[in-house]
């Protein structure tokens, strides 16, 4: 018997200021470590303000991780130290490896509206894989399958698989999902998942119920408490469920349709030192990182 997964945990992002004052919503971070293993960071920078986000994210490093940037609004500038350049674009998708080291920077720049909306994911590697070759996958819009299925439920789908679609990412060590599912209102949309991988959603716009969660339950929102008594608990806006132990996952909508990212991977299992953009294993490779850093040897 198919075993559905229950939930886990569920949070809402909350306000943050990063980079050189780009204001943005975190979804999970620093302090959730290993709880979302192997994923450290998910921010979330939809924004209407270009004052918020223009001064961006100038040229910093990076080792240790990988860096997933997913743009729905707007566009944002980017250039590395492998001498990559360009602008991720509205349904584009920058999938970095750091690796051994880059440097880079991202600056955001909005649609001729002034909306900017989009995520960074950031996925840590292993020990085996912390110091390897830095690689660097710009893919735009058209190069991402977008599917049907069962009574209009969209999947877009950037890495991991649907049916027979397969995501264009492919050969990452973490074997990482990362679906854009949008759901109409009373709908019902299940997708099996990897036994012992990490599967978390993150809802963009609309509401749901997810695992089949009937019961109600209290869950962390603004750093208060949520007690729904009477209806259904309904993930809305910016709210982020994490599973527990399972082989699918299933999600349903009342009378709103919903649209959420579903993300998952393998867990490393391994120490974590992290200070800012660099994550390693140890504070004493933490340490020579930033070493290097300062002393210009940082990128190999």
């Amino acid at each position: 018997m198919v075993r559905d997964r229950k939930i886990k945990k569920v949070m809402r992002s909350k306000p943050t200021i990063e980079g050189a004052g780009v204001h943005l919503r975190r979804a999970f971070g620093a302090g959730e470590v290993p709880m979302f293993d192997p994923f450290l960071l998910l921010d979330d920078f939809r924004n209407n303000d270009p004052q918020h986000y223009l001064k961006g994210f100038p040229w910093h490093p990076h080792r240790g991780i990988e860096t997933i940037t997913y743009v729905l609004k707007g566009n944002v500038e980017h250039g590395d130290s492998m001498g990559n350049k360009g602008a991720i674009g509205s349904g584009d998708v920058q999938w970095m490896t750091a690796g051994s080291g880059i440097i880079h920077q991202e600056m955001p720049k909005g649609d001729e509206s002034g909306r900017m909306g989009g995520f960074q994911l950031w996925a840590n590697l292993p020990a085996s894989h912390k110091m390897m070759g830095p690689r660097y996958r710009g893919l735009v819009t058209s190069q991402i399958p977008e599917i049907s299925v069962g009574k209009g439920v969209r999947i877009r789908v950037i890495s991991g698989k649907v049916g027979t679609t397969r995501g264009p990412v492919t050969d990452i060590v973490t074997d990482p999902e990362y679906l854009d599912v949008t759901i109409p209102a009373h709908s019902e949309f299940t997708h099996p998942t990897k036994q012992g991988h990490t599967v978390f959603a993150y809802v963009i716009q609309g509401e749901a119920m997810f695992c089949r969660e009937k019961d109600p339950f209290t869950y962390e929102m603004e750093g208060a408490n949520y007690f729904d008594m009477e209806r259904r608990p309904l993930i809305g806006d910016a709210g982020l469920v994490l599973c527990d132990r399972g082989e699918q996952v299933t999600v349903s909508t009342e009378e709103r349709s919903v649209r959420f990212l579903l993300i998952s991977g393998k867990p490393i299992g391994e120490p974590v030192a992290w200070y800012g953009p660099i994550v390693m294993n140890t504070q004493d490779e933490l340490e020579m990182a930033f070493d290097e850093y300062r002393k210009g040897t940082f990128i190999k």
